[in-house]
């Protein structure tokens, strides 16, 4: 379980220089403020999570429902509204408002958001399959290919998992382990090293990495020859 999130906007890529003149891909998001709207521990709910709302509402687009869960937190409507699981949720109250300066320079982060829709796409689109031979006694240019034994072992029927047609992104995504790259508290603003999930405008979630760093291989210098 992680110790720290926040919930933003996706504002687009842009480019920041280092000192040493090195030139580094960020991805600007608007992180927070954040709103604590609820506390979940293992006593009441079974887990332990903190529940975020960030992004402002007017009171009449909001549900019912929603509007009772925001006036018990005594918190004005929020858009986005998001549980992080945290090892210690006591430590945040009802109320309570994150910035962006709960990350720093140079954390490692997980970025989630929904991926940008693709639409209907083929096998080599989505799955990177390779065509067929292109001479003109071919007849199966960008087809998939067979579908499995249809004769025997499952019977006359599709294998379940076969990686076919269909519709590409629009979907949870997470990419792990990005750097926090930039702070700007002032205008609310974390620049993270890479690209995130979604597309300019959507909401996303960063949390502290929970995965180990992968170890860097080193290889030995290679021998010259004579």
């Amino acid at each position: 379980m992680m110790a720290k999130g926040i919930l933003g906007k996706k504002l687009g890529m842009t480019q920041i220089f280092e000192a040493d003149g090195r030139m580094i891909p960020v991805t600007v998001v608007e992180a927070g403020p954040c709103l604590v709207i609820q506390n979940k521990t293992e006593e009441t709910d079974g887990y332990n999570a903190v529940q975020l709302g960030f992004g402002e509402l007017k009171e009449k687009h909001t549900t019912k429902p929603m509007k009772g869960h925001f006036d018990k937190a005594g918190v004005s409507p929020v858009k986005f509204v998001r549980e992080l699981r945290l090892t210690a949720p006591s430590e945040y109250t009802v109320g309570q408002k994150i910035a962006a300066d709960i990350f720093a320079v140079g954390e490692v982060i997980d970025a989630s958001g929904i991926s940008r829709g693709r639409g209907f796409a083929g096998t080599i689109k989505r799955h990177n399959f390779s065509r067929g031979p292109m001479k003109h006694g071919s007849k199966s240019h960008r087809e998939p290919g067979s579908m499995g034994p249809m004769h025997s072992g499952p019977g006359g029927r599709v294998i379940k998992g076969k990686k076919l047609p269909g519709r590409m992104g629009g979907t949870n995504a997470t990419v792990h382990h990005l750097t926090v790259a930039k702070v700007d508290l002032d205008r609310n603003l974390i620049l993270v090293k890479g690209s995130i999930p979604g597309a300019n405008g959507s909401f996303v979630v960063l949390k502290q990495t929970v995965k180990p760093l992968p170890e860097k291989k080193i290889q030995a210098p290679k021998k010259a020859k004579k």
